[in-house]
């Protein structure tokens, strides 16, 4: 049995959740490893990561490296003496970071691996209408999410459940599955399995203004799915036109109304108390949305200061 010297990685609240767990089950963390400042926000403020809030308030030795193949920042870590490495939620890593430790760096991805390498696994699980996903972790390796598995954990995906409460349920999970990694690790008993390849592995891509536009086209299933897919963050959008006006709006939560309508396909439909839009299969009733400048609100909010035309139209 050896006494865990562990550098851990990571920058989101995701990665909090996961640190947290590890020193509360009394692992020696000798460093963190998070991304380096930035501005952010109207202000440009400069805001700290999450990893770093909490290294601060529990007074770990903390690096911020920018190049992670930099001299100074190598001998650094090097002077950590960590014999493992965890790595949850940060960026892809050097081989010369990764083969430091003589353990190893382990990695939490939220994805049953192979399915769901990538940036955003959460958001694409329920996007592309999962019913279960979960977490792997996996010795790295020099390419992403592909190293050998170390053990994963599952769960269901509820069918309304949106990425934000699927995420604080898969690091709960992951704070499991990361201890559990460890006491395997501590105890020398981690059996591997490699990653079989094939051409039906589902990614998690990167998102971006393009990804989360909403394509009025599709099934009433598959726009509720990225809505809720990409809520609260970084939210779903569409173009919202009437009369001579247009608004990028943010659409948050929808229901599903399966019915026949004779309606065109993004045609909004407005009462005092209802929105919805017309898709090919009946209606996305839009629950919560936020306009340009304004904060997010339910569609009730909305309907008592805006009104819609007969003309108005998603895009």
């Amino acid at each position: 049995m050896e006494n865990l010297r562990i550098v851990f990685m990571g920058t989101p609240e995701f990665a909090v959740g996961i640190l947290d767990a590890i020193l509360k089950n009394k692992y020696e963390v000798v460093g963190v490893i998070t991304a380096a400042d930035k501005p952010a926000g109207r202000g440009q403020n400069i805001k700290y990561s999450a990893v770093k809030e909490f290294a601060l308030e529990h007074n770990l030795t903390l690096l911020q490296p920018i190049n992670l193949k930099e001299e100074a920042f190598l001998s650094q870590l090097k002077s950590l003496n960590a014999n493992l490495q965890v790595v949850v939620a940060f960026r892809m890593l050097p081989e010369v970071v990764w083969k430091m430790p003589k353990l190893g760096t382990f990695n939490l991805h939220a994805s049953l691996l192979p399915n769901y390498r990538g940036a955003a696994p959460i958001n694409w699980a329920i996007i592309n209408g999962e019913i279960k996903t979960g977490v792997t972790t996996f010795f790295i390796d020099d390419k992403i999410d592909t190293g050998a598995m170390i053990l994963s954990r599952a769960i269901e995906i509820a069918p309304d459940e949106n990425a934000g409460a699927l995420h604080d349920r898969l690091m709960n999970i992951g704070c499991e599955a990361v201890v559990d990694t460890l006491s395997l690790i501590e105890k020398g008993n981690t059996t591997t399995t490699i990653q079989k390849e094939n051409e039906n592995i589902k990614t998690a891509f990167k998102l971006n203004k393009e990804n989360c536009k909403i394509d009025w086209s599709k099934s009433a299933q598959e726009i509720h799915n990225l809505i809720r897919g990409l809520s609260p963050y970084p939210s779903s959008w569409s173009v919202f036109k009437d009369k001579n006006e247009e608004w990028n709006v943010k659409i948050h939560e929808s229901k599903i109304i399966l019915e026949k309508h004779n309606h065109t396909i993004g045609k909004i439909i407005a009462t005092k108390k209802e929105l919805k839009v017309a898709v090919k299969n009946g209606f996305i009733q839009i629950l919560s949305l936020q306009f340009p400048g304004k904060k997010k609100m339910n569609t009730n909010e909305l309907l008592n200061g805006v009104s819609f035309t007969e003309q108005a139209q998603a895009e």
